[in-house]
């Protein structure tokens, strides 16, 4: 069977090219999305500041949840923690006690920001801020003295030899160092640099240990790094103190680990990257199914004549089916091969677009070996595989002594396993949406039921694709008469011939369906959390830094005669367990921290019950889409976990509107301030007073104030897209999806027309020999692709409407999401150009060859 197969490939290579394009993007994008996943679990960078510890001590940035699923078992999943989980100094004297430790030093650092003596802030490398550590933990390290002392006295600072550039400063000059407070002048002592020369991948600073007690007092300890006595490995060393300290909280680092633990922000961005690599390739492998189903399911259909001469001859279904399925692995294993390359090729430019909207760091590394390339292969194998012998199935078992006719007609209506199959998934997709009107704006329900929903209408369209295609024609075909002669013709074909249609109109119906759900899906949210941004902000000023600005700078302008209320504003995330369609899971919420005694004034979330203004350090206000995912209301305590994994037990007082465009939860400034890691606040909310003087000497004493904080800056609002960039970057990758889908759906929809156009030149040729003119079935040809377009948009559209209703339900209360008129033009339009493509540059091509030529081709 393998050597027929080949000949079969070998005889039928244009057959076999949209199946073999198909599939090579979907190895491409799989092969990338491996590489992304594991770059997500081993994410990490070497160890700087840590390189010299045999073993590093350092918080676990996750926390774990125990619940049952609704089997009953016990489940347990975690969840990253964005802020630096703190580490007692007490821990250091059990560590100091484990044998084989020779010496534990605690390393105490904080975010900082440096200014120079003109008032110009300093920016650290990369952009990612410079930390203070105490100048004790540079035996940790990979640095070096280049030039200069260490800091001695309380006013001497060292700096790395890149930020001092930076500076334009050097040994002896002043530099100001700003942490919570106003800044403070040192003097520059010495300077460091890493041993091999090259930059820091985070610029530090190192001061005293005494100095950066004082100085900066929110530093905390963040890691102890321990020296191996001689003679002990650090593997050995590792477990003998995760054995001594038997602490969930704490994570015991070697090796590779430590740059994990010295780089929070590669270990919190690859948990992220590990969710969406999970979801592209998901959505990507999902769409190749339908994809590869459609194209191999119209090669089979061609082919019949030939399976029909291979039963009468005697030939087995199995020996049919282990035929096709040779075709396939074949296929798919080049596909494989080839398309592996172009994923690592993809796998970067990924990459930089995610370090572009902040979903990874810009010098993050992506981890490479052969698992990701090899899993990308079997995949693509298997998926060939799968579609092909569902395809084939019908085709396989036609007896003997029907094979020659029933592949001389095509089989009319649909069989009854399709029309049951059909029928129960119409009748599920009505129940989808029922359920989810009665809902009443469970958004997370809602989201989850209307992308199910949106599945299972295109599925049941592919099932029903025979009798949509009916419809569909007897709908437009009466226009289609009115047109004339070619307007007859294209009527008469495409009611003849209502399964080829079905394979055409399918495509599209996937295209636009999948694509209109998940763009406007995301512009609906879009819309709603922009609209609840510009309602809840109803302070006059706003005071900000891109790097925070530090918590007594609120209370500085509250004290202000002029101002009638002002708040600090921090953010931050919290964990806790949710409950969606009935089952548990562990979930990632946003959080904010505001003065209470300013909510109503400087900021308005819209209370729909409880009083917000009953904040505190024990109690929580929450907004309604997170107290229908929690299942709580006002009065219930939520267990929650905070940004550095603290549990806390708090009571709600409260549940909001405007979660969309703030946070999920609300909480006690002061309370979430403390669990941070910079301790600063995001930006300050100012309301002025009544009878506060004019607007200009408000805006000038808050811009005389802002001048002690070096960096920040004054404006009248919010920046919307400053406070939407989360959102929109994860729509960005809801619209990478959407590209995904738009590019195999090319590859289909061309694909799968070119094909059946060029299975009708000899139709074409014995038209032009009855007399019909060239012009008359490029005109047929072109009102036959106007009805494929037609139904295939519309029908795509319908079916979106559903779940975007049920998305808009969630999102806003209302039924009416928000659809841009250019971007459904942009679908509708992509999707029309790539089926008239497919259908009429084949026809054009078809018809070059001349008829007595084409009348007695091979099929």
């Amino acid at each position: 069977m393998l050597s027929l197969a080949l000949l079969t490939l070998k005889a039928r290579k244009g057959g076999f090219v949209g199946t073999f394009v198909a599939l090579l993007l979907g190895a491409a994008v799989l092969s990338a999305c491996g590489i992304l996943l594991e770059s997500g679990i081993r994410a990490g960078s070497s160890a700087e500041r840590y390189a010299a510890a045999d073993v590093v001590v350092a918080g676990r940035q996750e926390v774990e949840l125990t619940f049952k699923d609704l089997d009953g078992s016990t489940v347990k999943d975690s969840q990253s923690l964005p802020e630096r989980v703190p580490l007692r100094a007490s821990s250091a004297d059990r560590i100091t006690g484990v044998d084989g430790a020779e010496k534990v030093i605690a390393d105490v650092g904080a975010p900082v920001r440096l200014v120079t003596g003109v008032g110009r802030p300093v920016p650290g490398h990369h952009g990612a801020g410079v930390e203070a550590h105490n100048w004790s933990s540079l035996g940790l390290g990979d640095f070096r003295l280049t030039i200069g002392h260490a800091p001695r006295a309380a006013g001497e600072i060292v700096l790395d030899t890149e930020v001092a550039a930076q500076a334009d400063v050097r040994p002896g000059d002043d530099i100001r160092l700003m942490s919570t407070s106003v800044p403070r002048t040192f003097q520059i002592a010495g300077l460091v640099a890493l041993k091999d020369g090259g930059a820091p991948r985070r610029s530090v600073v190192f001061l005293a240990d005494a100095t950066l007690r004082q100085s900066v007092p929110e530093a905390s300890v963040q890691a102890f790094g321990v020296l191996a006595a001689p003679g002990v490995s650090p593997h050995r060393l590792a477990d003998a103190i995760r054995s001594a300290l038997h602490d969930d909280t704490l994570a015991v680092h070697t090796g590779e680990g430590r740059g994990r633990a010295e780089f929070l922000d590669v270990t919190v961005s690859g948990s992220n990257l590990v969710v969406l690599a999970a979801a592209i390739g998901g959505n990507v492998l999902l769409v190749a199914v339908f994809v590869l189903y459609a194209t191999t399911s119209l090669s089979i259909r061609h082919r019949r004549r030939e399976i029909a001469l291979l039963r009468a001859i005697g030939t087995t279904p199995g020996q049919i089916r282990r035929m096709v399925a040779a075709e396939a692995a074949a296929t798919g294993l080049l596909a494989g091969v080839i398309g592996c390359p172009a994923g690592l090729l993809l796998v970067y430019w990924l990459r930089d677009r995610f370090a572009g909207h902040g979903i990874v760091p810009s010098d993050f590394g992506l981890a490479l070996s052969p698992l990701p390339f090899l899993a990308a292969v079997l995949v693509t194998v298997l998926t060939a595989l799968v579609a092909v012998l569902s395809a084939a199935h019908r085709a396989t078992r036609i007896r003997p002594t029907e094979a020659l006719g029933e592949a001389a007609v095509e089989t009319p209506g649909l069989g009854r396993g399709r029309r049951i199959t059909g029928g129960v998934l119409l009748v599920l997709s009505a129940g989808i949406f029922v359920t989810g009107l009665a809902q009443d704006a469970d958004f997370f329900t809602l989201v989850g039921l209307a992308n199910s929903l949106v599945l299972v209408l295109v599925v049941a369209v592919a099932v029903l694709g025979p009798l949509v295609s009916r419809t569909a024609v007897g709908l437009l075909a009466p226009l289609l008469n009115r047109t004339g002669v070619t307007g007859y013709l294209a009527a008469a074909n495409t009611r003849a011939n209502v399964a080829r249609l079905a394979g055409a109109i399918t495509p599209l119906v996937l295209a636009v369906s999948f694509s209109s759900t998940v763009v406007f899906a995301q512009t609906t949210g879009l819309r709603e959390s922009a609209d609840q941004l510009r309602a809840g902000l109803v302070a006059d000023h706003v005071l900000t830094a891109p790097s925070g600005v530090p918590p007594e700078l609120a209370q500085k302008v509250r004290d202000m005669k002029q101002v009638a209320s002002a708040t600090g504003l921090v953010r931050s995330k919290v964990v806790a367990l949710g409950r969606m369609l009935g089952a548990q899971e562990s979930v990632s919420l946003s959080a904010q921290g505001v003065d209470p005694r300013a909510l109503g004034s400087a900021l308005e979330l819209r209370p729909r019950e409880g009083n917000m203004k009953a904040l505190s350090r024990d109690t929580v206000a929450i907004s309604t889409t997170t107290a229908s995912w929690l299942g709580l209301g006002v009065g219930d305590t939520a267990r929650l976990h905070l940004g550095d994994g603290t549990p806390l037990r708090a009571k709600v007082v409260a549940v909001y509107e405007r979660g969309f465009g703030f946070t999920d939860v609300t909480m006690d400034h002061d309370l979430l301030l403390a669990h941070t890691t910079g301790k600063v606040d995001e930006s300050v909310l100012v309301r002025s007073a009544p009878s506060a003087p004019s607007a200009p000497d408000l805006t000038q004493a808050l811009s005389h104030l802002a001048a002690a904080y070096p960096g920040t800056v004054l404006r009248d609002g919010l920046a919307v897209d400053d406070q939407l960039a989360e959102q929109r970057a994860n729509a960005w990758v809801n619209y990478l999806v959407v590209g995904v889908i738009i590019a195999y759906t090319a590859i289909t929809v061309v694909n799968t027309l070119a094909m059946s156009t060029a299975a009708r030149r000899r139709e074409f040729a014995l038209l032009r020999l009855s007399g019909t003119a060239r012009g008359q079935v490029v005109g047929m040809m072109r009102r036959e692709s106007v009805i494929v377009i037609a139904a295939g948009v519309g029908i795509g559209t319908l079916l979106s409407a559903f779940p975007l209703v049920l998305v808009s339900m969630a999102v806003s209360g209302t039924p009416v999401p928000a659809v841009p008129g250019l971007g459904y033009l942009a679908i509708a339009g992509a999707t029309a150009a790539l089926a008239a493509a497919g259908t009429m540059l084949p026809t054009r091509m078809l018809l070059r060859i001349r008829p007595v030529e084409a009348i007695g081709a091979k099929e």
